[in-house]
């Protein structure tokens, strides 16, 4: 049983959440460090690898980055040579984001080191368990929606 706030009869699941993803998270932070990539650089680099060329609202969505770390991001990760940005021919205030050919050499330098991590968890947890863990995340991602940006949930 566990101890919980007076007059709140359930546990923290917005803490649980961030407990559960950290400890995730943990497995692959090192790759990345290696790699001298970010967590947030890599979740930039992933969205755009399965999405194809984003405009940064669109990454920002995606990756539940706030505008203005976004923008320090891609800037960073541009002059890096990882991903291009640029202006659409029809609208000049709009901006186009891509992976360049350094940036898909990195992920397929990363990549059989991050499938190793994932093939960890799997046969740590069980490939029925994980499984099982996408789906439930599918189902509440979609149930609950997509709400406001917040890179610090609490609750």
């Amino acid at each position: 049983m566990h101890s919980l706030s007076p007059g709140i009869a359930h546990r923290n699941l917005p803490l649980l959440f961030l407990q559960a993803r950290e400890s995730v998270f943990a497995r692959f932070r090192p790759i990345l460090n290696a790699a001298g990539v970010t967590e947030q650089q890599w979740r930039v680099l992933r969205a755009l690898l399965e999405h194809g060329p984003l405009e940064p609202r669109q990454i920002g969505d995606v990756c539940r980055l706030s505008s203005p770390s976004l923008a320090g991001i891609l800037a960073r990760m541009a002059d890096n040579g990882l991903v291009l940005r640029e202006r659409l021919e029809n609208d000049q205030r709009r901006v186009m984001v891509s992976v360049t050919a350094k940036g898909h050499e990195l992920a397929a330098n990363l990549a059989p080191t991050i499938e190793a991590a994932y093939r960890a968890l799997e046969s740590e947890f069980g490939v029925d368990f994980i499984e099982r863990l996408y789906a439930t995340l599918d189902e509440v991602i979609s149930r609950l929606g997509e709400s406001s940006l917040s890179e610090d949930a609490d609750g």
